[in-house]
């Protein structure tokens, strides 16, 4: 499925990136989700095809290629498996593309080729147990400065990839006083002492996309390793927030495309009192509605990649930046619910069935209502923006 209004660039990279999801991740997604289990050389892979880094720049290892692309290629991946596509956006966006934007020369080379070829997996380690929506404002991990160091505390929860991180990005108090002023950001490689993993979480939906609880016990982590100036973290933080809303609407359109595919291959084969069910005006009426849901989510979706690409390191969290990135995920995450619910109800009880693939879909919906800003914080800020502008 490609859209007519993608260059022809575009359009092949976006149907480079469907086959080779298809042909090499779709294969993986069934025992991702029975076992939870994590494909670490399927991943790495990636980076050999040129689907990591493909925001950074060639002489980094990178694609040099724009946010706008990025989406695509996490659009094409999520329709054959979204749970790979959670840890690709996790790995690709939140950590690799933040060091791209925030780092200094010496720390863009130093982190950012190993993103690029797969030797190095990134996270991003910033939701905490007692801080999810108030992210920031209570936020317990702290960082102090000892000499040439930082010393980090705290614990991380929720964190997509991170039991198979080889890198973090982490943020942590250096100000306890300052609030969201007080806040730094930090490459914390994963294999550094002190740095362990609590648990490993069993989830309802992204199955095998692994998420976890980690542990930082007096982690000492050099300042070489801070990105930008001390206390100045929230500027990474709320820009890389904006940047990953709407980058991770692609997985909910991914998916959607997915869903509608199989919903009318569905009722084109499923029989019912001498006929395919997609005889049926009711069914009909449902599939109709899917397309209208994926033809508009997508163009969105779209749209607001294309706006952000052009973005300045340190901008978001504010103005139009802030309310487009909420609309957009918004828009897609309340989509692909009604996507989800039209595709369950034609699939019927065979989509009530755990090992179906509508029914892995279905379980996925609820992440992308709750992860990057929950669906009430995201029309909160929307609101803000046209109230306050």
């Amino acid at each position: 499925m490609t859209a007519t209004h993608l260059t022809d660039e575009q359009a092949q990279l976006l149907d480079s990136a469907d086959r080779y999801a298809r042909e090499q991740l779709a294969p993986l997604a069934r025992r991702m989700d029975d076992e939870e289990w994590w494909p670490d050389a399927a991943f790495r892979a990636l980076g050999k095809q040129g689907f990591l880094g493909v925001t950074a720049p060639p002489e980094l290892g990178g694609a040099g290629l724009d946010l706008f692309a990025s989406g695509l290629v996490l659009q094409a991946i999520s329709r054959w498996n979204h749970a790979l596509g959670l840890s690709w956006v996790a790995h690709e966006n939140l950590c690799m593309n933040n060091i791209l934007r925030n780092g200094n020369k010496e720390q863009r080379e130093r982190f950012v080729p190993p993103l690029c070829d797969g030797s190095a997996i990134g996270c991003l380690a910033l939701t905490e147990p007692g801080a999810g929506s108030d992210a920031i404002g209570s936020m317990a991990t702290t960082a102090v400065r000892e000499g040439d160091h930082y010393r980090i505390r705290g614990r991380k929860l929720f964190i997509t990839n991170g039991s198979v991180a080889d890198l973090a990005l982490l943020y942590a108090k250096t100000d306890l006083a300052a609030g969201a002023g007080g806040i730094s950001a930090f490459v914390v490689p994963m294999d550094s002492p002190g740095v362990s993993v609590a648990q490993k979480l069993v989830k309802m939906g992204f199955r095998g996309s692994q998420t976890t609880e980690l542990v930082f016990d007096d982690c000492l982590v050099p300042v070489a390793n801070r990105l930008g100036e001390e206390n100045a973290g929230v500027e990474c933080l709320m820009s890389g927030l904006d940047l990953e809303r709407a980058t991770i609407a692609a997985i909910a359109v991914g998916m959607a495309e997915r869903a509608l595919e199989i919903s009318v291959e569905y009722a084109q084969q499923r029989e019912q009192f001498g006929q395919p069910i997609a005889n049926f005006q009711m069914i009909q009426s449902r599939i109709a509605d899917m397309h209208v849901l994926v033809e508009t989510m997508r163009t969105y979706t779209h749209h607001a990649l294309a706006r952000l690409n052009d973005l300045p390191p340190g901008e978001g969290g504010r103005g139009w930046v802030h309310t487009l990135s909420a609309t957009s995920v918004l828009y897609a995450a309340d989509s692909l619910n009604g996507v989800l619910d039209h595709a369950l109800q034609i699939f019927g009880g065979s989509g009530y069935i755990w090992e179906t693939e509508i029914n892995r879909l279905y379980r996925g919906i609820k992440l992308l209502e709750i992860g990057a800003g929950t669906t009430e914080v995201r029309k909160l800020i929307i609101a803000e923006g046209l109230l306050h502008s």
